[in-house]
């Protein structure tokens, strides 16, 4: 088995500050999409889950170290290390660079704001010492300063691309690493210095930002924010100075992104060269098999929507939608529209720090007009409209062919034995969306109103969930969709909810090998509850080196007699990385490539062939049979970290609940008799370290 390190972890957890960690998700989306994954991470999940084997950095966001230390001293500190020790990469940003030296000194002797003590984790064997500069306060920009920063060019060459001598970079509450340059022989390099007096005694130097090699791994760590970037910060939050201040760091802002690149890439991170910009929220657009449907469809929410301005809205408890009519977007009106864009789509409030505008930036007709900074997605209106008439155009989707989508979901279903054309019937694209679960799940007074089988699709997601609190930005080359479903309550002791997780990976096999000839061999599988794994194309086959291409959240609520269900799965078709993709597999087979709207159709229609065979049988026999010869489990020797790390070897699911089974074992690997059943909700399945954990 093989794990690429795909995701770039941002602590999220007690002592990072939501500022901090919203700078830094924004500023590592740009530089290293679409090779790795951005992603939040919460406390407990440093605690609890299994994500040092998939993790390419680790970083430290701006905050507070003493909350910190709370969370992560012991058990939490004992696993960055490792990791880190390992061969893993860690950044540390002001706070997070404090918290990796061997001793922190923050406002020493002064009441009320010291914080002096020795750190768990040392990766820098001396001293943070701060304030740098003098002024700050704590929750303000009143120490704010676009502090200067000479560059160590000779220690970041090797790492390619261009290396500024000078830029300034965002300061408040920093520090500096004292006396770096007499720890060189154990591995400590100094990136960049303060050109300025400081307020501290910082030793020989005055080190603002310092690499250090750690056993295998490296850890960079700075003083000062160079994550942050000017156009996300707001003139108007500071002293009469404070403006001035954002334009030194706008003027900058080219040498900033420069030296964050040079820095990632000594980390060993594969850097995007052209800047990745999180992509603007797009107008929705629902269509149907049948056009003429939506007419009915769209009458039935008449108790949900509210006019405003002669505007139809429906205000959801987390989105409000604006329902336009096809006409209003002819291109009669696109220079109106353009222009009246800002004030009337995106309102002040929708956007967590303001500044100038991006003057290079031009709005389309089909996207919220907005510079290219930190946005509040739930605050931002989703434009919606229903294709009444006629299915959308290409000039209208271009990334998503409706006429294709919709032929070859006939095709699957006349093919089939016992669908009715109810999932995929109604379609709800956008080119650009939050998350297809989320709109749909975390807006139930809509949801309730939405017909079964009804399937949110997108070409990216600028905030995809996963199982837990995982977040990320889908790029385009992903299959990305959430399905409703309807789920009667008296179905519960005969088909279980807990199983449509299992029905959803299935499908998502038999849709890829149904797809057309020949794709039947294709070596796509299954690890338990919820993941899809494929044979990594560029390894000897024999190796046997699965990757992760895929996953799968159904989200469930109880209302009526029903259960309703959000069913969203997140596959990598075309997009080659961060892992791999269905299309290397192909290729590599010499099978034409896969398209999205093809591969959705007939996943959708082999998930509802499968569930309505499970409503009539529950998860009997074949189903099982069919799961196992998909799954990668079968047998597998793991270690059981809740039940005090005995060893067991995993036989299957249970048919009545879908629990996971693992048989205890003694001495060599002797059956003991005992038998676990595991949940899926509260156990976390680490397949290449062969670990089961307890889930938070």
């Amino acid at each position: 088995m093989s794990s690429k390190r795909v995701n770039v972890l941002v602590y999220s957890g007690n002592g990072a500050t939501v500022e901090s960690v919203r700078h830094c998700l924004w500023s590592l989306r740009r530089l290293l999409g679409p090779n790795y994954a951005v992603i939040p991470i919460s406390g407990d999940a440093v605690l609890r889950e299994p994500w040092t084997a998939s993790c390419a950095l680790f970083v430290m966001p701006g905050g507070a170290d003493l909350g910190y230390c709370r969370t992560l001293n012991g058990e939490g500190n004992r696993r960055i290390s490792q990791y880190v020790k390992q061969g893993g990469s860690y950044l540390g940003l002001c706070a997070g660079g404090y918290y990796a030296c061997a001793r922190c000194e923050f406002e020493e002797g002064k009441k009320g704001m010291e914080v002096c003590g020795d750190r768990e984790l040392a990766f820098f064997p001396g001293i943070g010492r701060g304030l740098a500069f003098p002024g700050f306060v704590y929750h303000s920009e009143a120490g704010t300063r676009a502090a200067e920063l000479r560059v160590n060019k000779a220690t970041l060459l090797t790492a390619g691309g261009a290396v500024p001598d000078l830029f300034r970079s965002y300061y408040n509450g920093g520090g500096a690493f004292v006396n770096a340059s007499q720890y060189s022989s154990k591995g400590i390099e100094i990136l960049a210095s303060y050109t300025e007096k400081l307020s501290i005694d910082s030793g020989e130097d005055a080190a603002a930002i310092v690499y250090c090699k750690v056993g295998e791994g490296a850890a960079i760590l700075t003083g000062p924010h160079p994550e942050f970037a000017a156009v996300n910060l707001n003139k108007a939050d500071g002293n009469s100075d404070y403006p001035k201040t954002v334009d030194a760091l706008a003027a900058d802002d080219k040498q900033r992104v420069d030296f964050m690149k040079a820095c990632l890439a000594k980390l060993g991170l594969q850097v995007s060269q052209e800047d990745q910009a999180v992509p603007s929220l797009s107008r929705l657009h629902l269509s149907s098999v049948v056009p003429s449907e939506l007419s009915e469809l769209v009458s039935s929410w008449a108790e949900i929507i509210v006019t405003e301005n002669g505007e139809e809205m429906i205000k959801g408890e987390n989105d409000t939608f604006h329902l336009e009519k096809p006409s209003a977007w002819s291109m009669a009106n696109v220079a109106k529209a353009v222009s009246s864009m800002a004030q009337s789509i995106l309102p002040d409030a929708a956007i967590t720090s303001p500044t100038t505008s991006n003057e290079n930036e031009k709005p389309t007709a089909d996207k919220e007009s907005s510079a290219d900074r930190i946005l509040d997605y739930d605050k931002v209106v989703k434009r919606l409209i229903a294709h009444e008439t006629s299915m959308p155009d290409s000039k209208e989707t271009p990334y998503f062919n409706h006429h294709a989508f919709f032929a070859n979901l006939k095709h699957y279903n006349d093919k089939a034995r016992d669908t009715e054309g109810v999932f995929g019937r109604y379609i709800l694209y956008g080119e650009v969306v939050t998350s297809t679960n989320t709109m749909l799940e975390k807006n139930p007074t809509w949801l309730s109103h939405i017909p079964s089988g009804l399937t949110a699709t997108a070409t990216t997601q600028v905030a995809g969930r996963g199982r837990g609190s995982n977040v990320w930005v889908s790029p385009p080359g992903s299959l990305m969709f959430s399905t409703v479903m309807r789920h009667p309550l008296s179905l519960s002791s005969v088909a279980p909810v807990v199983f449509v997780q299992y029905l959803a990976a299935l499908a998502i096999v038999a849709g890829i090998h149904s797809y057309d000839r020949g794709y039947a061999t294709l070596p796509v599988k299954l690890k338990w509850p919820n993941d899809i794994y494929a044979l990594d194309p560029s390894k000897d086959p024999k190796d046997k080196a699965y990757v992760k291409i895929g996953g799968i959240l159904v989200n469930s609520s109880y209302s009526g007699g029903d259960y309703t269900l959000v069913a969203g799965v997140g596959l990598n078709v075309t997009n080659a990385a961060p892992t791999t993709s269905l299309n290397a597999l192909a290729t590599k087979a010499g099978l034409p490539p896969f398209t999205l709207e093809k591969l959705l159709a007939s996943i959708l229609v082999n998930f509802e062939s499968l569930y309505k065979r499970f409503c009539r049988t529950g998860f009997g026999r074949d189903f099982e049979e069919q799961y196992y010869r998909s799954w990668l489990h079968s047998d597998q020797i793991v270690t059981l970290e809740a039940q005090g790390g005995v060893r067991a070897r995993i036989k299957g699911i249970t048919r009545d609940w879908g629990l996971l089974v693992a048989e205890e074992l003694g001495w060599e690997d002797r059956r003991t008799g005992k038998v676990w059943e595991l949940q899926s909700d509260s156990n976390s399945f680490d397949f290449f370290k062969g670990l089961v954990k307890r889930k938070i």
